[in-house]
């Protein structure tokens, strides 16, 4: 079949008030470049003239400025899901100007399927080619391309000729219930699908040329904190390895994205005492890639590949070497619980704040302002062989501390919660009782200057299976948003 070459305005018009956006991506990888932002200039001329105009946005994870951003100025986003990074988008979800859905990015493929979250009108995905017959090889990341297709009345392909061939995706979409078989993947570096998303060439509106790379994720050069997190990590993953309980030849890791999450990879790098490793994920990041290089990571499978331009092109000038070690996978695969079950992942994820007995808030600040969402990590704690999560101590300056009496917003509960790791220590929940955990977590993960305010809230607490007292379990976070400063905190009139 012959396909349509139009420019990215003409594809925008095909998008209309009300409609449900589906896209191709995951993170800052493989979405859509230039489409969309010609959709926000439609939403801006409508305004104008006094018409509405708001799609309903749907995506693997988070997207850049380039979508959530533009969109978001334009006012052209009425629904969002299931995941944000962008302080845009970021602003005005808790301006209450979006809707958003927090979702677990294993269940956006499936909520889309099962008709929870509306109608998809529109699928684009971005693409290194499609073929006559609609097989469409995608760039650097899954997401939720194959699903969105299925669903959608119209297709447009952005094919970005900045991408090279790879023949790194395996795409795989589970039956629905009740014709649900298991997914066949026992190893990290397994491929049960095929290389490409399969389209209805009928449905392809037409093709935009388009030759950008992705927008670049930014991290923070490693501090002192971080590093002490990555170093307490490895050295407990190496402890459980020298008593038995982690098996001699190590288990498969997610390793999460951003700082910390380098932090541990390095530690990695550096540690003996651990094999050489699978990762399996939902984003690599460069650090990964040196990892495979110099064989302390066998195999990477994820979702995402987040990667700086230079790394990017390094894989695509070595793909020979690559190809056998990377492998893309759609998010309904890459955070599958039944596959993170199966193959025993060690999985490490960061928190907002801990609470005394082990619950874990990761996407609200003072439990009302969302910060990105729960993303993976509730895929991967629930189900991990051991879940990790890590953050530093304190916040602003030693105002906020991150061990706190009961955490403002829960995303995960105290019984998905195996360790907690901080610069100042590793409190290893396995086992134990409420009251042991609330001591762990003070005693290993605390900063200093919190520890005798977390201790004497102990005692004005209500003794039962879980000690709390009602009226100040929140003080904290009272004093400091009155006061600035949580050190602040005075329990004489809880008593």
């Amino acid at each position: 079949m012959d396909y349509r070459i139009i420019t990215a305005a003409e594809a925008a018009s095909y998008i209309n008030n009300g409609d449900g956006v589906g896209i191709s991506g995951f993170t800052l990888s493989g979405t859509p470049k230039t489409v969309l932002p010609e959709v926000a200039k439609r939403a801006e001329e409508a305004h104008a003239a006094g018409k509405p105009f708001k799609i309903n946005l749907y995506s693997g994870a988070s997207t850049g400025d380039a979508i959530d951003g533009v969109l978001t100025k334009a006012g052209a986003i009425g629904y969002r899901a299931p995941f944000i990074s962008n302080p845009t988008v970021r602003n005005s979800i808790n301006a209450k100007e979006i809707a958003y859905n927090d979702l677990h990015l294993s269940l956006m493929a499936q909520d889309l399927r099962y008709g929870y979250l509306g109608k998809v009108d529109v699928a684009i995905l971005e693409a290194i080619d499609i073929t006559p017959d609609g097989k469409v090889y995608l760039t650097t990341a899954g997401g939720i391309g194959q699903t969105v297709v299925n669903l959608a009345s119209k297709i447009i392909i952005e094919r970005n000729s900045f991408h090279h061939t790879m023949g790194l995706h395996d795409v795989y979409e589970p039956a629905d219930p009740p014709c649900r078989k298991e997914i066949p993947i026992y190893k990290a570096s397994d491929r049960v699908g095929k290389p490409y998303v399969q389209v209805d060439p009928k449905k392809v509106v037409g093709i935009v040329e388009v030759c950008l790379p992705n927008e670049q994720v930014i991290f923070k050069e490693l501090d002192p904190v971080t590093r002490k997190i990555g170093e307490n990590v490895v050295n407990f993953i190496a402890g459980d390895i020298k008593r038995g309980i982690i098996p001699a030849a190590g288990l498969p890791i997610q390793s999460g994205i951003g700082n910390v999450a380098n932090a541990v990879l390095k530690g990695l790098e550096e540690c003996n005492d651990i094999p050489a490793l699978d990762l399996y994920s939902e984003v690599l990041q460069d650090s990964v890639i040196k990892l495979m290089e110099l064989g302390r990571v066998k195999a990477g499978s994820t979702c995402s590949l987040s990667l700086s331009q230079e790394c990017l092109q390094h894989v695509y000038d070595n793909l020979d070497f690559f190809r056998d070690r990377l492998i893309l996978r759609p998010s309904e695969i890459s955070n599958h619980p039944e596959i993170i079950r199966r193959l025993g992942i060690i999985a490490m994820n960061t928190a907002i704040e801990v609470d005394l007995y082990g619950c874990v808030n990761s996407s609200h600040i003072c439990g009302t302002r969302l910060m990105n969402g729960i993303g993976g990590s509730g895929d991967f704690a629930r189900n991990a062989f051991i879940s990790i999560f890590t953050c530093p101590s304190t916040q602003k300056g030693g105002m906020i501390s991150s061990i706190v009496p009961m955490v403002t917003h829960a995303d995960h509960t105290e019984h998905d919660v195996r360790v907690v790791v901080t610069e100042w220590g590793v409190a290893d929940l396995r086992g134990k009782s409420p009251d042991e955990r609330a001591r762990l977590l003070i005693e290993k993960c605390a900063h200093p200057d919190y520890r005798n305010l977390l201790w004497d809230y102990l005692k004005i607490t209500k003794t039962g299976h879980v000690s709390h007292n009602v009226a100040a379990a929140l003080a904290m976070h009272a004093t400091f948003e009155r006061e600035g400063d949580m050190r602040a905190t005075e329990w004489s009139k809880f008593v």
